[in-house]
């Protein structure tokens, strides 16, 4: 199995002369098994340029949304294969509280909003509402699991599961919310243990708190410590605040390294990183 980060920002897209080295992108990684099927973890900036490379295969494209804030969602008009005449999409959204919004990712194109309605798109697009819900499902040939975000909206976590590997990507999530806890701790424990990679938000440092606690972020010192009760193999810190510089986030991932590196491997996520399984 093969994991590509196409986009590891959170909230909005950074493009600027600091941030090139980590990527401004917003969430989007790319699993692809031995066998060649594969699997899109969110749609935010960073699955355009997925996009352009997956025009170059004929299989049908499966995307797993966590849910539908604008920094998983926004790159999907952008995303050339939508425009291929009968091209299979299937999207599978997060399990999110407003069941009015579960069509957001399609309903951005519309109205005023974009230039292409997507009810004109010659690609086969289906919505499914129902996936996210399911504590197991199988698609594509991956064994996937389900967990519920703490997350402003609500969302779905996801524990992929092929060619004798486990990935786990848990983002945009809470682990300590100050109102209803979805999944707890031994919850989320159980649901990642053992896991050969954590995909994992951790937009803040505890200096960023309390005055953002309940926005739906981990801080990096609480995804550590999940990781190691957790015994996963590799960590992987995403949702990079946008205002967060490559110096800043090199500075926190020193920071990780000396702290927790003796029991755990972990770094902040960066677009173009490859782990090959």
């Amino acid at each position: 199995m093969k994991v590509e980060f196409f986009g590891v920002r959170g909230s909005m897209a950074s493009a600027r002369n600091n941030t090139h080295v980590f990527g401004g992108n917003t969430s989007c990684v790319y699993i692809e098994q031995n066998n060649g099927k594969d699997l899109i973890l969110d749609s935010g900036t960073g699955i355009v340029e997925l996009g352009t490379r997956l025009l170059e295969k004929e299989n049908p494209i499966t995307i797993l949304l966590t849910h539908n804030h604008w920094d998983h969602i926004q790159g999907f008009p952008f995303f050339k294969p939508i425009y291929q005449l009968n091209r299979d999409i299937t999207i599978a959204v997060g399990n999110v509280d407003d069941k009015k919004s579960e069509d957001a990712i399609l309903k951005q194109m519309s109205g005023s909003y974009f230039p292409v309605c997507y009810e004109d798109l010659p690609a086969n697009i289906t919505l499914n509402t129902t996936l996210s819900s399911q504590k197991h499902f199988t698609i594509n040939d991956f064994s996937v699991s389900t967990a519920p975000l703490n997350h402003p909206g609500g969302g779905t976590a996801y524990c992929v599961n092929a060619d004798e590997t486990k990935v786990a990507y848990v983002t945009d999530n809470e682990l300590n919310p100050p109102e209803k806890v979805k999944t707890s701790i031994n919850e989320w424990v159980n649901f990642i243990k053992g896991a050969d990679l954590l995909i994992h938000d951790a937009q803040f440092l505890d200096i960023d708190l309390p005055l953002k606690h309940g926005w739906g972020h981990s801080t990096i010192d609480q995804v550590a410590e999940l990781a190691i009760k957790a015994k996963v193999k590799n960590v992987v810190i995403i949702s990079h605040d946008p205002s967060r510089t490559d110096e800043q986030l090199v500075a926190i991932e020193k920071y990780l390294q000396t702290n927790y590196g003796q029991k755990i491997t972990i770094e902040c996520g960066r677009e173009g990183r490859v782990f090959d399984f």
